[in-house]
């Protein structure tokens, strides 16, 4: 089985919304040959062909900002209406859904149905949960490939995002089970940090180049 890729270079939005590990996210895109535009300006996203939502902080923050540069309207229309595929990560997952419970209770961008809730554990477990873990994987196609159970990737948060199960992509175990991945339709979202997973980080951040890329670029046997 050989793993065929699109030679076509993708152009990816990331949406500076001034919350998020931008640069990291920005470099390993250009490693794996894209083009990519950082971004805070409404016509850039509907120039590319995907988009990549970061975000590291609390959520009714990041709201703030989303609102204060008037991004909310614009990023939900990429995506509704003409199609894009966006990738939220860490905080830029959790802010997919339609409302947080951190430090009040705030609306999301209403991609994916499901609120964000603080992690409950016992105290033998620290808040926030932080590091390496391992995932089990409830779709493979496309976001995780060639990505198996057990591969580990890098965790920073508190809350999780609570959403229907069609909608769970992978999860995680810290103590119970955490939702680590989202997927509904062409909308996904990783909790962890794909840019500081190193080799899985970067092909998981491969596999959604190709879904950018189009239907041409997915894996063939």
């Amino acid at each position: 089985m050989v793993r065929e890729r699109l030679m076509r270079r993708p152009h990816i939005a990331i949406i500076d919304y001034g919350m998020g590990n931008i640069r990291s996210v920005h470099n390993a895109l250009l490693r794996l040959g894209c083009t990519v535009v950082t971004s805070f300006r409404p016509e850039d996203m509907f120039e590319a062909d995907a988009l990549i939502l970061p975000g590291v902080g609390a959520f009714g923050e990041a709201v703030a900002n989303l609102k204060a540069r008037e991004l909310i309207e614009p990023i939900q229309r990429a995506v509704r209406d003409e199609g894009k595929p966006l990738l939220g990560i860490c905080l830029g997952m959790q802010l997919l859904a339609e409302t947080s419970e951190e430090g009040g209770v705030f609306e999301g961008l209403s991609l994916v149905r499901g609120e964000v809730r603080r992690i409950n554990v016992s105290a033998n477990f620290r808040i926030p949960h932080m590091g390496w873990n391992t995932l089990s994987i409830k779709k493979q196609q496309p976001l995780f490939g060639q990505l198996a159970d057990g591969d580990a990737f890098y965790f920073v948060h508190s809350y999780q995002l609570i959403c229907d199960s069609d909608d769970v992509a992978a999860t995680t175990t810290y103590e119970s089970d955490i939702v680590a991945a989202v997927q509904h339709n062409h909308v996904f979202g990783v909790q962890f940090h794909p840019e500081r997973s190193q080799r899985k980080g970067l092909e998981l951040l491969r596999n959604f180049v190709d879904v950018a890329a189009g239907p041409a670029s997915q894996a063939k046997c």
